[in-house]
């Protein structure tokens, strides 16, 4: 395997138990005790420590990471400036709750979001501890603002797992069955994949004001400008030019979901920037403190109207978080973001020609370091696309590269920022070797 000849080379993997190792196996019994089974785990990895694209886990095991720790560690795993920036505020200050009182660097980094923000308006912030708390945030804004009730969304999106956030989501069944009604007037419609798809989701959203959402009630659309837990979609520019259009005439909120695709994951600091998008609302988290908990919800002043007590949250702007987001900014704006969109665009020219070369791969899609495999079904085999791709997710783990899937059947690439061209090749070295080994096997299986 790749994995055993990179030794001497810690910037790439190295294997040497069986995976899971025997630490790692015990930890995972003791796990399978004591924590909540609603966790999804991909597969047996037990992490020990973490710098750059590289993670070790309990019994020595090195591994690339091309999940970034599920799209958290933008600037790679305890990178210098945020651990030193860690320790520097830890030792002045770890929390005295920015609801009710006041600190600079929380300050600071609302100015640095605000100026960042798309369309160089004037903007307000709130900060919250996670993706969902932001989208929570924005929910109650929209409707506080806008004195109306009603929400779209897309097909396929993901905005959180909290009550008011899970309404809006609707990527897997698994993740609303159970829990009863959730948050009224929220109404879907399909994310299109290309022209024909983005006229067709106007044209359903036309149809949602002409039948059960009158434009009048509708608070907000809201929508990843890039779908990630959806399959990593990629829609049209057109459309965004369709859908603000469309919001404008009706007084209407577009509310950009960025926790996965902002702060540089797409070779922009937003994926909007690639639509000329200017969303009234904007949600981040996931990159924004490279793997500290925080959130941010970033609105055009004018709709921040809402009064104190209005919104808050305890720990939301902690000020260890915060200084580890300005470590963060820095680095993104130091050459990070320059970096994903360069080595983003190497990694799609190695993979372009995949579609042709290996039956079971449909299309290659992404922008920057967001780039989605999309599986497909093969002829003659009994496998679904699903089964393929996760097939391909264990192989790749045993090469000791860490790669996950997002949607039904695409396999999804959201590596450090910080990553080099020699660990992007690494990677691409592994998944054609397992995407060949995997045709051998599907061949002999359908002869």
């Amino acid at each position: 395997m790749p994995a055993r000849n990179a030794a001497a080379r810690p910037s790439l993997p190295h294997i040497v138990t069986p995976l899971p190792g025997p630490r790692a196996r015990a930890i995972i019994e003791r796990d399978s005790q004591v924590l909540s089974p609603s966790y999804t785990r991909g597969y047996p990895l037990v992490a020990e420590r973490g710098e750059g694209a590289m993670v070790e886990d309990v019994d020595g095991n090195r591994f690339l990471d091309f999940n970034a720790g599920i799209g958290v560690a933008s600037t790679g795993h305890c990178h210098p400036r945020v651990v030193q920036a860690i320790r520097r505020q830890s030792a002045r200050l770890i929390h005295m709750s920015g609801t009710d009182f006041y600190y600079e660097n929380m300050v600071e980094l609302a100015e640095r979001l605000a100026a960042a923000a798309p369309g160089n308006l004037p903007r307000r912030v709130y900060f919250g501890n996670s993706g969902t708390e932001a989208v929570e945030a924005a929910l109650k804004l929209a409707r506080y603002h806008t004195r109306r009730d009603k929400f779209i969304a897309f097909l396929g999106g993901f905005h959180g797992r909290t009550m008011g956030s899970l309404s809006l989501t609707a990527s897997k069944v698994v993740q609303r069955r159970g829990f009863g009604s959730l948050l009224s007037g929220v109404f879907h419609v399909p994310f299109p994949h290309d022209q024909a798809g983005a006229e067709a989701s106007v044209e359903a959203i036309e149809r949602l004001f002409h039948t059960v959402a009158p434009p009048e009630e509708v608070a907000a659309m809201v929508f990843e400008p890039v779908q990630g837990e959806g399959g990593y979609i990629v829609p049209p520019k057109q459309f965004f030019a369709q859908l603000q259009s469309l919001a404008r005439a009706h007084g209407i909120l577009l509310m950009a979901d960025e926790v996965q695709s902002g702060m540089g994951r797409t070779g922009k600091m937003w994926a909007s920037e690639h639509f000329d998008l200017v969303p009234d609302i904007l949600t981040t988290a996931k990159g924004i403190a490279s793997g500290l908990p925080l959130g941010a919800m970033i609105a055009r002043s004018e709709l921040m109207d809402w009064p104190a007590g209005a919104h808050a949250s305890t720990f939301g702007g902690n000020p260890v978080a915060v200084a580890a987001a300005l470590a963060t900014l820095d680095l993104l704006e130091g050459g990070l973001i320059e970096n994903a969109a360069r080595v983003g665009a190497y990694l799609m020219s190695r993979m372009s020609d995949w579609p042709q070369r290996f039956p079971q791969v449909g299309e290659v899609r992404g922008l920057g370091l967001m780039i989605g495999i999309q599986f497909v079904e093969r002829l003659g085999v009994r496998e679904s696309a699903h089964d393929l791709r996760d097939q391909l997710v264990q192989m790749a783990f045993e090469r000791g590269l860490l790669v996950l899937g997002a949607g039904d059947s695409t396999l999804r690439l959201s590596p450090p920022l910080v990553i080099t061209t020699q660990q992007a090749d690494f990677a691409c070295r592994v998944l054609e070797e397992c995407l060949r080994q995997q045709d051998r096997t599907l061949c002999q299986t359908a002869a």
